[in-house]
């Protein structure tokens, strides 16, 4: 009986050690993530590279001078932070340019209104004189074929449907109403439209024509495509409704010219003991032509920088490698994402995760983690770590489309996930500038993206 009491006793003694041990540990890593947030949270080196961006290199479209003067100021920037090596990865790109657009409706009745518009990537451009027709009001595909060719050939298709204000998650309600933009033109083409013109797809109500691109079947002659801004796509249905037969007139000199090499920018911290593994953070260093590119996604770029500066500062010795990387060209074909994972797949790198901000740099509500089962608890077991800094959303969700091509190399897919009520406002219109991010988010993000990479390379999953 002494013998058995002696076992039970040594085995509390062990467990308690144990728990004692784990308990260390425990306030060892908050101590470590208290001090990443306390360091993003008083330096402004992020807040002074966004600056840069949106001021210096502000519509950076792949293949414009503007995307060349943010690739040299990242690799500089990467440099000052600490990374260990920075290097350009060669990426090859197209290069739209929108040249003049102007748009205007003429009623009979109502008289005459320039419209605020934007030309949508890779659309044709008008002849020299321009497009003149009457116009006719849609609110999906099925109403283009109830329609025919014989009512739409030779007219002017207006796209209306509003993203869905009833949707929580602002993603979901674009994701209903961007497919106008995207696939609006070549499906007018089919029945022998002679332009479109697309509601923007955001859940605002401004005057801030939203851009983005549209893309042409094979099949369908290219026409042209403009987006117009809520308030004036609520006035042209209105105007439509008491006079149908009021004409439109576009004029737009976009071209496509020949693709061309812009590149990635990786700056990375060399692992300490799985330095074959990789964990990459990153987002899109391109920005549509007509704004700074603040939240999309010149902050995504910069929190990525930050992550690698604070390892460097707070001398965290990550023991995979971690990367930083600006993508190019994701806003038209995502060839810096295909570019960076084919390398990385000929190379036969290990790609263990992957983590994109591409959603605006607003307050942190957390991540989104490609995983389920025992995988997605576990990581959603860090989430006690981000209680003191009020982040609490650790759920199944995804990563972004510049990351989704390492799927195929193993890497786990994270999102990073701001507070998006605001985002859709700001999102590929001129209204994307930089004293539209507050500071205090745009750092709080950085601080959650680099505890996140800090726990996830710590514990694995």
């Amino acid at each position: 009986m002494t013998e058995i009491l002696l076992k039970v006793r040594k085995t509390l003694i062990l467990l308690i050690l144990i728990l004692f041990s784990s308990r260390l540990n425990a306030q060892e890593y908050e101590k470590i993530l208290r001090s990443v947030f306390d360091e993003a949270l008083t330096d402004t080196s992020a807040w002074s590279q966004l600056r840069y961006l949106c001021t210096h290199a502000a519509g950076r479209l792949s293949g414009s001078p503007a995307s060349f003067k943010a690739i040299q100021f990242t690799v500089n920037a990467l440099k000052e932070a600490g990374a260990d090596t920075v290097w350009l990865q060669k990426v090859i790109v197209p290069h739209w340019v929108r040249g003049f657009e102007k748009c205007s409706i003429s009623s009979g009745i109502l008289g005459e209104k320039e419209l605020s518009i934007s030309t949508l990537g890779l659309s044709v451009g008008t002849l020299p004189g321009g497009v003149k027709s009457s116009v006719i009001e849609v609110h999906d595909f099925n109403e283009l074929r109830e329609l025919g060719r014989t009512k739409i050939e030779g007219k002017i298709i207006f796209f209306n449907w509003p993203a869905d204000n009833r949707l929580i998650n602002t993603f979901s309600g674009y994701g209903g109403a961007v497919n106008q933009r995207l696939s609006g033109a070549g499906e007018a083409s089919r029945y022998g439209a002679a332009a479109v013109i697309v509601r923007s797809a955001t859940q605002a109500l401004d005057d801030f024509p939203h851009t983005g691109t549209t893309r042409y079947p094979d099949d369908v002659i290219k026409i042209p495509a403009v987006a117009v801004s809520t308030i004036d796509a609520e006035l042209l249905s209105i105007w439509l409704k008491k006079d149908p037969a009021l004409s439109l007139s576009l004029i737009t000199d976009c071209k496509n010219l020949p693709d061309t090499i812009s590149y990635n920018v990786i700056g990375e911290i060399r692992g300490s003991e799985k330095p074959d593994e990789y964990i990459t953070v990153g987002g899109h260093l391109d920005a549509w032509d007509i704004t700074e590119g603040a939240h999309d996604d010149g902050g995504g770029c910069v929190q990525a920088i930050e992550m690698i500066r604070i390892f460097k500062k707070l001398n965290i010795n990550p023991k995979r490698t971690v990367r930083a990387v600006m993508f190019m060209n994701e806003e038209i074909s995502g060839t810096g994402g295909k570019t960076y994972a084919t390398e990385a797949a000929e190379k036969g790198e290990k790609h263990y995760a992957a983590l994109e901000s591409d959603r605006g740099v607003m307050s942190p509500r957390g991540f989104g983690f490609d995983a389920q089962g025992e995988r997605l608890a576990r990581l959603q077991s860090f989430s006690k770590y981000f209680v003191p800094f009020n982040i609490r959303d650790f759920d199944a969700g995804g990563g972004g489309s510049d990351i989704a091509p390492l799927k195929a190399l193993g890497a786990l897919q994270i999102g990073y996930i701001p507070d998006s009520q605001r985002y859709f406002s700001y999102h590929h219109s001129a209204n994307d500038t930089f004293d539209q991010v507050n500071i205090r988010e745009l750092q709080m993000g950085s601080a959650a993206i680099a505890s996140l990479i800090y726990l996830l390379d710590q514990f694995g999953y």
